[in-house]
C-alpha cells in the first residue's frame, strides 16, 4: 500500500503508479533486524516476540520469588508483596519518588491466565501495528501507552496494579487513529473494528471478580490514540521525520532498561 495516497501498489514499486510519489521499500522490510535465532522469529514479529520474550522473563522471575517467598500457588496466582518489589504500580510509592514503576509495572502480570490472555492478545495485534505503522512507532506507541495508562490508573486508584493491557489498548488506539486519518471505506471499517474491540474490552473490565483496571486501559487507549494520530504512517526512512522516529524508540527501549534497574536497585536495597 502506498504510504502517500494508500492505493495497493506492488511490493516491487518504488515509485508509486497512482501519485507517483517514492515509496521505497515495506516498512516491515525496512525496520527489520538481521535474522533472528535462524529465522525462527519473524521479522514482522520481531519487535513483539521482544516484548514477550520480557514479559515471561518477567513471570518466571516473579513466579520464581514468589514460590521461594512461601506462596505454593505462585504459578497460577502471584502475592501482591512480590508484584510490589518487582516494580508494581502503587501510588504511594511512585509520589514518594518510585516514578519507574509507570514503565515497569507494564511488563509485570498477576497470575497465568492474565498473562496468557494479554501475550495471546500482543501477538496478533503487535504485528499488526508493527506491520503498518513500522517498528520504531511501534515501540514508541506502545511504551508510552503503557506509561500514560497507569498515570490514569494512579490517579484514579492507589491499588497496586499491574499488567500490559494498558499497553495492548494504546495499539488498538493507534489502530483507531489509523482508521480516523485513512477517509475511505476501508479506513471506516478499520475505525469501526478496533472501536469495537475498545469497547468489549472495557465492557469486560466491568466484571468485578476480574479486579481488572479500567482506568489504566483508558489511559493507554487514549495515549495511543493521539500519539498515533498525529504519527502517521511511515514515509522515506530517510527522512528527518522517520530518523526522529527511530531516536524515539530507542529512548524508549533505554527508558526502559533503566526503569528496570531502578526496580533492581530498590529491590536490593530492601532489608531481608
Amino acid at each position: 500500500m502506498c504510504p502517500h495516497c494508500r492505493a495497493f501498489i506492488t511490493t516491487k514499486d518504488r515509485v508509486c503508479p497512482y501519485c507517483h510519489e517514492e515509496v521505497g521499500s515495506r516498512a516491515v522490510d525496512r525496520n527489520a533486524p538481521v535474522s533472528v535465532m535462524g529465522g525462527m522469529i519473524p521479522h514482522a514479529r520481531f519487535a513483539t516476540s521482544m516484548f514477550l520474550l520480557i514479559n515471561f522473563g518477567l513471570y518466571a522471575a516473579t513466579v520464581v520469588y514468589s514460590m521461594g517467598s512461601g506462596n505454593s500457588n505462585a504459578f497460577l496466582s502471584l502475592d501482591m508483596q512480590t508484584l510490589f518489589q518487582f516494580g508494581g504500580k502503587y501510588r504511594e510509592s511512585i509520589l514518594r519518588g518510585d516514578w519507574w514503576r509507570l514503565v515497569t509495572a507494564g511488563f509485570l502480570h498477576g497470575g497465568l491466565i492474565h498473562i496468557a490472555m494479554n501475550c495471546w492478545a500482543l501477538f496478533d495485534l503487535g504485528a499488526q501495528v508493527d506491520e503498518i505503522y513500522g517498528t520504531n512507532r511501534f515501540i514508541v506507541f506502545y511504551i508510552l501507552s503503557s506509561i500514560g495508562g497507569f498515570i490514569a490508573s494512579m490517579y484514579w486508584s492507589d491499588s497496586l496494579s499491574v499488567g500490559a493491557s494498558a499497553a495492548l489498548f494504546g495499539l488498538i488506539g493507534a489502530m483507531i487513529a489509523l482508521g480516523v486519518n485513512n477517509r475511505t471505506s476501508v479506513g471506516a471499517a478499520v475505525r469501526g473494528m478496533y472501536i469495537r474491540w475498545a469497547i468489549y474490552g472495557l465492557l469486560f473490565g466491568l466484571l468485578p471478580q476480574f479486579h481488572i483496571d479500567n482506568a489504566a486501559h483508558i489511559g493507554g487507549l487514549v495515549t495511543g490514540f493521539v500519539v498515533a494520530y498525529f504519527a502517521g504512517t511511515p514515509r522515506i526512512s530517510t527522512s528527518t521525520s522517520e530518523q526522529a522516529w527511530r531516536l524515539g524508540a530507542w529512548s524508549c527501549a533505554l527508558l526502559t532498561a533503566y526503569c528496570f534497574l531502578k526496580m533492581y536497585l530498590s529491590f536490593s536495597s530492601q532489608p531481608v
